[in-house]
């Protein structure tokens, strides 16, 4: 049974989706992740391709809503529709959202729009195909307590393990095995303190213990005159 552990505060979605691909294309479905800690943003949207989630008291995964030079996307539409309904009805307000709508190039609005749309379908389809397998209306649930800029507030909430099994994830108790607990976070508080304490920025090590190892550039000091 493979195990993908995820600490992440998240990334592209071009590089979610591959992620995806290439698990389901070396494990089929038969993928759990485990969250020693937390998976936000693009971390939780693979989380949410996965069969099961294990989680502990002090797991948290985030919502899935995509941000603009961290900008939430949906914060930008709603800001735009705002600014129509207030200028409709007051056409003097105009000036004052021109200041500040201003800020946006002109085809921002789509690019948000594209990456909500892209985000959506992809969790629903990875839901569908595996942990709400033949069952619709609790993928719809499920995207959208995640998906929902609105009911979140921040694309930085913690959403915890109790609260994830509440709105209806496949979630399993780290707890409820001591010895498994105690690995997880072995290996957890080893590549915390590994990242931590050196200047490594990556490390891909296969099963035979060949590893290939990127380090952080550090610049040397200028030479005094």
């Amino acid at each position: 049974m493979p195990f993908l552990i995820l600490h992440t505060p998240g990334g592209d979605l071009a590089a979610t989706e591959s992620i995806v691909d290439y698990l389901y294309s070396m494990f089929g479905t038969n993928v759990r992740a485990i969250i020693p800690q937390i998976s936000m943003s693009a971390g939780t949207m693979i989380a949410l391709s996965c069969k099961e989630i294990m989680m502990g008291k002090q797991s948290n995964l985030g919502p899935i809503d995509p941000q603009m030079g961290g900008v939430p996307c949906q914060a930008v539409l709603d800001e735009f529709d705002q600014a129509m309904q207030d200028v409709k009805a007051n056409p003097h307000a105009a000036s004052l959202w021109q200041m500040i709508i201003g800020k946006y190039h002109p085809t921002f609005l789509g690019e948000c729009k594209n990456s909500i749309d892209w985000s959506e379908k992809l969790v629903e389809d990875w839901l569908n195909r595996n942990m709400c397998n033949g069952a619709p209306a609790k993928t719809k649930k499920i995207l959208k307590e995640f998906s929902d800029h609105k009911t979140n507030k921040s694309h930085s909430r913690h959403i915890s393990k109790d609260q994830c099994a509440q709105i209806g994830l496949s979630v399993i108790e780290m707890e409820a095995d001591n010895d498994l607990q105690d690995l997880i976070l072995t290996v957890h508080h080893a590549f915390m303190h590994t990242f931590g304490n050196s200047v490594c920025t990556k490390i891909v090590e296969n099963h035979l213990g060949v590893a290939y190892i990127e380090q952080q550039q550090i610049m040397a000091p200028p030479r005094q005159a």
